[in-house]
């Protein structure tokens, strides 16, 4: 088992959510189960799937949930552009917070990539075709998305 506290690219993400958390406050109060809810979630999944994923003991495991993180990330980038074009966020919030992303999804990348050299290919595949499938299933559970 890894010591998640240790790894760079958990305690971006966990600085980020932290930020997003206090960032989304002052959203407006009909946004509480739309975009606020979205945007934190997406936020808190990307630490919490590098904890789960390192404590499996298969790198193949350990990929799995960094790519789910990794969608997640993209997730909350989304968002925060998003919520900037709304005006929920000013220019100055908007724009520390998707540097703030950028940096997360440097050092997520490099973990990933560090991850996948000690896993070799086959685990790699395995890894990802897991993942999207799991994404996908979460996202088809969610109900369809509204045009």
């Amino acid at each position: 088992m890894r010591d998640y506290t240790k790894i760079d690219a958990w305690k971006l993400a966990d600085d980020l959510t932290v930020a997003i958390y206090e960032a989304t406050r002052t959203f407006p109060r009909e946004e509480i189960y739309g975009l606020t809810s979205q945007l934190r979630r997406a936020a808190y999944s990307v630490p919490a799937n590098i904890v789960e994923g390192s404590s499996r003991e298969s790198k193949r495991d350990y990929l799995h949930f960094l790519y789910i993180a990794r969608g997640s990330l993209s997730e909350a980038q989304y968002f925060v552009q998003l919520a900037g074009r709304l005006g929920y966020f000013s220019t100055e919030q908007a724009e520390a917070l998707h540097g703030r992303t950028k940096q997360t999804f440097g050092s997520l990348h490099g973990l990933i990539q560090a991850v996948e050299k000690g896993a070799g290919k086959v685990s790699t595949i395995v890894a990802a075709v897991s993942s999207f499938i799991v994404i996908g299933l979460a996202r088809f559970a969610s109900g369809p998305a509204v045009p």
